[in-house]
C-alpha cells in the first residue's frame, strides 16, 4: 500500500525552521514517519510545497519519491497529490509530525480497516491520553461516548478521494499517537518520549 506523507506546511508557530526536519535526537521528524511506514511494508511518497522548499530537497537527496503540491492548504494538496499519483487503491495519508508512530501501529490500522469493509480509516485517540502526553491537539469529538482528537493518520480511497467516504472512526489508546507536534513543548515531548522507547529496546 502507498503511503502518503503530507509536508507541507511551514510549521509557523514553532519558529524552528521548515517542521518536517526539526531535528528530534538529531534526526529530522518526518524521518520516523518514513522509517515507520517503510518498515510496515509501504511505499512512501511524500508532498511538499512552495513552503518547504529544504524538505523537497532532503526528500530527493534521500532517495525518496516527491511531488510538490500547490500549497493552498492540507487537503486540496492531498487531493492534487493523489490525482497527480494517478492512485486508484486505498493509500495511508498522513501528517508529517508524529514522530513516535511505529510499524505496528500502521500495522494495527490496516488490519482494522481491512476488517471493517469500509471505504476509508481516521484514527483517533481519547484526549486524556493526549493531554497526558502534553500533546498539541486542540481539536475534540466524541466517538462512542469516548472524547477523542483526531491523530492525522488514515486510510482513504484514491478513486473518491475528492468525496466523503464511509469511514471506519478508529480509537486507539496508544501514547505514541498523542504527541503531535505542534508547540515547543510538543517537541520536547517527542524527544523525551523516543529517547525513552530507544532506551527500553
Amino acid at each position: 500500500m502507498r503511503a502518503l506523507i503530507m509536508a507541507g506546511g511551514a510549521g509557523s508557530r514553532l519558529n524552528l525552521g521548515e517542521k518536517p526536519l526539526i531535528l528530534i535526537n538529531n534526526q529530522p521528524m518526518i524521518r520516523y514517519i518514513i522509517d515507520a511506514f517503510g518498515s510496515a511494508g509501504c511505499k512512501v511518497v511524500v508532498a511538499t510545497s512552495p513552503k518547504t522548499p529544504m524538505t523537497r530537497n532532503w526528500c530527493r537527496a534521500n532517495g525518496l519519491d516527491v511531488y510538490d503540491a500547490g500549497g493552498a492548504d492540507y487537503i486540496p494538496d492531498m487531493v492534487e497529490t493523489v490525482r497527480a499519483l494517478e492512485e486508484k487503491h486505498p493509500l495511508f495519508v498522513s501528517v508529517s509530525d508524529i514522530p513516535c508512530i511505529d510499524a505496528d501501529i500502521i500495522s494495527t490500522i490496516y488490519n482494522a480497516y481491512r476488517e471493517s469493509g469500509k471505504d476509508a480509516c481516521s484514527t483517533w485517540i481519547p484526549s486524556k491520553t493526549v493531554t497526558s502526553c502534553r500533546g498539541g491537539m486542540t481539536y475534540r469529538t466524541k466517538i462512542r461516548d469516548i472524547e477523542a482528537c483526531p491523530t492525522g493518520l488514515n486510510i482513504l480511497r484514491g478513486d473518491r478521494i475528492a468525496e466523503i467516504q464511509d469511514e471506519l472512526q478508529l480509537v486507539l489508546d496508544d501514547p505514541r499517537l498523542a504527541i503531535n507536534v505542534n508547540t515547543r513543548a510538543d517537541f520536547s515531548a517527542a524527544g523525551e518520549f523516543l529517547l525513552k522507547q530507544r532506551r527500553s529496546r
